[in-house]
């Protein structure tokens, strides 16, 4: 059992070395994973030891890609991927964004809450944080900071309200996390609505308060128009027609009309419709749209294969009872040991993607929160509810990580986005507040689990 531990703990010392190699990650998992079955198998053969590992370990992998990929639920990744950039592609974010902004025009910091609104909905569409993140960078970067907004304001807007894409449903993200822990995904994206209304509130709540006390940092638009009812229509107009494309699609979830995977279907050909009602529809938009979608799902769907080998590997070492004893074994009780696993995927957020994550650490972690015995009021119909609870948290903490200065995805998106004239320093000093906001917004999801839990159980009563 002790050999088996250090060979645990190497392997995962192993996988992080090579991880700065620059190799795709889908190459180092699978590599990582084969070369410590052949070490399982010589200390075996020559050392007498019992790790269980030979070359048929690796053979079994086929049968878990075979599983893997006639998984109905993951189809709705790529209908998801395809709806974003689809979406994006449409030029719908821009007629929201000038619409919105004659909207909020006459207050300070209006732009700013254009940008968080509009981030909401591209968050609610696309589901991936890079796309949404760059998206609203090079739409809105060069008006925010040509109207005079603070250049460190204008971009920790920009990758705050980016980064709900990562939280808000449908997310590509508690797709795949439901099906790692075999969780409900209509659960988790109802789960996720309260979560992510309330970080976008507390944006808007910090947005006003700043143009409040600082409003020269947020000055008012020079061409500003009267608010009046041709505005509003406009703005509704721009609005309703992606906002019924959200209510279309996760509606039919949670009514129960439709599965996630035929709720994907709906939203891919909605989001093609939408493109074509604005014109912008053609074989070029499909071809690229369509290759791109291949593309990601390609990247991904490596990181599943490598991932499932490590997992069989690292499973067969008994790695996921050591991962399990160690942490119940921690003095702290079982929020303390949930505030480690939030602290331990905070910083992982730093160097893994959310994918990484999610087919790694995510299956190793879900028997330790179920093994804490949180009393998680289901309301009957709620199963695992305290899973449920978890991977929103851990999606949360994923959400803040990718935001923290030195290393947050988030920043180097906005950056390679930005102006020339706007150092990453301005980025670092912008995306403070909204970090502080995000730890806010997570404390007030682990201490009231029903903020996750209520709509739920409330759609299946």
């Amino acid at each position: 059992m002790v050999y088996n531990d250090v060979l645990v703990i190497l392997m995962f010392l192993t996988f992080i070395a090579f991880l700065f190699t620059g190799f795709p990650i889908g190459l180092v998992l699978g590599g990582v994973a084969m070369a410590f079955a052949v070490i399982g198998y010589f200390s075996d053969v020559y050392l007498g030891t019992l790790t269980g590992l030979d070359f048929t370990t690796i053979g079994m992998i086929v049968s878990r890609v075979f599983k893997l990929m006639s998984n109905p639920v993951l189809v709705a990744v790529p209908m998801f991927i395809f709806m974003g950039r689809m979406l994006e592609r449409s030029a719908i974010a821009e007629d929201m964004l000038r619409s919105m902004q004659d909207l909020f025009g006459r207050v300070h910091g209006g732009l700013a809450i254009t940008v968080t609104v509009v981030g909401m909905i591209l968050a609610a569409s696309m589901g991936i944080i890079a796309a949404s993140v760059v998206l609203l960078g090079l739409l809105t970067l060069p008006i925010m900071i040509g109207q005079g907004y603070n250049k460190a304001f204008a971009t920790g807007t920009v990758a705050a309200a980016g980064t709900l894409g990562i939280l808000i449903p449908p997310s590509v993200m508690l797709v795949i996390m439901g099906d790692q822990l075999s969780l409900p995904v209509g659960d988790l994206f109802m789960g996720a609505v309260f979560p992510g209304l309330l970080l976008g509130g507390l944006y808007i709540l910090f947005i006003l308060g700043y143009g409040l006390f600082r409003p020269n940092d947020l000055p008012l638009p020079a061409d500003r128009k009267p608010l009046n009812l041709k505005v509003v229509l406009n703005a509704l107009k721009t609005i309703i027609p992606p906002a019924l494309l959200i209510i279309l699609v996760l509606g039919s979830i949670f009514m129960g009309i439709a599965t996630p995977t035929e709720a994907s279907g709906v939203g891919a050909l909605g989001a093609a419709l939408l493109a074509w009602y604005n014109k912008k529809l053609n074989f070029k938009v499909a071809k690229e749209a369509t290759f791109y979608t291949f593309s990601q799902l390609g990247f991904i769907f490596t990181i599943f294969v490598g991932a499932q080998c490590f997992a069989l590997v690292l499973r067969m070492l008994g790695g996921d009872e050591f991962i399990e004893r160690t942490l119940t074994g921690l003095p702290f009780g079982p929020h303390g040991i949930l505030l480690v696993i939030v602290g331990v995927v905070f910083l992982l957020g730093f160097f893994l993607d959310w994918i990484e994550i999610s087919l790694i650490v995510l299956p190793l972690l879900g028997p330790v929160i179920s093994s804490l015995g949180f009393e998680i009021n289901g309301y009957g119909v709620v199963d695992n509810a305290a899973l449920v609870w978890f991977v929103i948290i851990v999606a949360m903490s994923l959400q803040t990580s990718f935001l923290t200065p030195p290393v947050g995805f988030a920043i180097f998106f906005v950056s390679s986005t930005a102006p020339d004239d706007v150092k990453l320093s301005d980025v670092y000093k912008g995306i403070i507040p909204y970090v502080i906001l995000q730890l806010i917004g997570l404390a007030i999801v682990i201490l009231l689990p029903q903020l996750v839990i209520w709509l739920p159980a409330m759609a299946y009563k």
